[in-house]
C-alpha cells in the first residue's frame, strides 16, 4: 500500500480502538474534583504513557508475548474483566477508586492516569494488537515513521479532547454528570464483555481441539 494509505490505517484504526467515548466518562468523573492543573497533569501523564507503552509494544511485543508465554487473548480477557469493573462502577454512578484520607491529590492523580485511564482504556488489548501488526505492516523506514508519528498524534488528538472534557463537567452539572456515567457506563460493560468473550473463544476452542487429539 501507499504512504499515504498507511497513514490513514494508521490514524482512522488508533482512533477508533482507543474510543474516546468510553474514556471522556471515566476521565470526567475520576477528576471531577480536581483542580484545572490536576486535571491537565493527569491526562498528559495518561497519554503519554499510553504513547510509551504503544511503542514499546509495536516495537518489541512479539518478542515480550514470546518471552512472558502471554497471549493476546489473555490480554483481551483481563482488559474485559478491567473494564467491566469500571463500567459496573460508572452505572452506578461511582467510582470505587476514591481517593484514600492518607493519599495525597497528586498520588491519587498519578494512580489513575496509569489505571484505568492509560491502563487499559487508553493502550489496551486492540490498541497493543494494532501497534504490533501495524509495524509487521512497517516495510521501511519512512513506513515506521509514518506509524510513529501517528501514534504521536492520536496520544495529542486524546489529550486535547480529555482537556475539552473538563468544559461538560461545567457544562452539564452534577445530575448530567451522573447520568452520562450511568449511560456509558452500560456502553463500557457492554464492550468490557466484547473482549472478554472475544479472548477467551480462541482459547476454548484450542482447549476443544486439544481434547479431541
Amino acid at each position: 500500500m501507499s504512504a499515504y494509505e498507511f497513514a490513514l490505517i494508521v490514524l482512522t484504526s488508533f482512533f477508533t480502538l482507543i474510543n474516546l467515548l468510553a474514556l471522556m466518562p471515566v476521565f470526567m468523573s475520576m477528576t471531577a474534583n480536581m483542580s484545572h492543573k490536576q486535571r491537565h497533569y493527569t491526562a498528559l501523564k495518561a497519554t503519554l504513557i499510553s504513547l510509551a507503552m504503544l511503542m514499546v509494544f509495536a516495537f518489541g511485543g512479539q518478542f515480550i508475548f514470546q518471552f512472558f508465554s502471554i497471549s493476546i487473548d489473555s490480554l483481551r480477557i483481563v482488559g474485559g474483566v478491567i473494564f467491566f469493573y469500571v463500567g459496573f462502577d460508572m452505572l452506578q454512578a461511582r467510582f470505587s477508586r476514591i481517593k484514600s484520607s492518607g493519599e495525597t491529590q497528586t498520588q491519587f492523580s498519578n494512580d489513575i492516569a496509569i489505571t484505568p485511564l492509560a491502563i487499559p482504556m487508553i493502550c489496551g488489548p486492540g490498541s497493543i494488537t494494532n501497534g504490533i501488526v501495524l509495524m509487521e505492516d512497517a516495510t521501511s523506514f519512512g513506513y515506521k515513521m509514518i506509524l510513529i508519528g501517528g501514534l504521536t498524534l492520536i496520544m495529542l488528538i486524546t489529550y486535547i479532547i480529555l482537556l475539552s472534557s473538563s468544559k461538560l463537567v461545567k457544562l452539564m452539572g452534577d445530575m448530567g454528570i451522573k447520568v452520562m456515567m450511568r449511560l456509558m457506563g452500560l456502553i463500557v460493560m457492554v464492550i468490557a464483555v466484547e473482549f472478554f468473550f472475544a479472548g477467551l473463544k480462541p482459547i476454548v476452542l484450542d482447549i476443544i481441539e486439544a481434547a479431541g487429539k
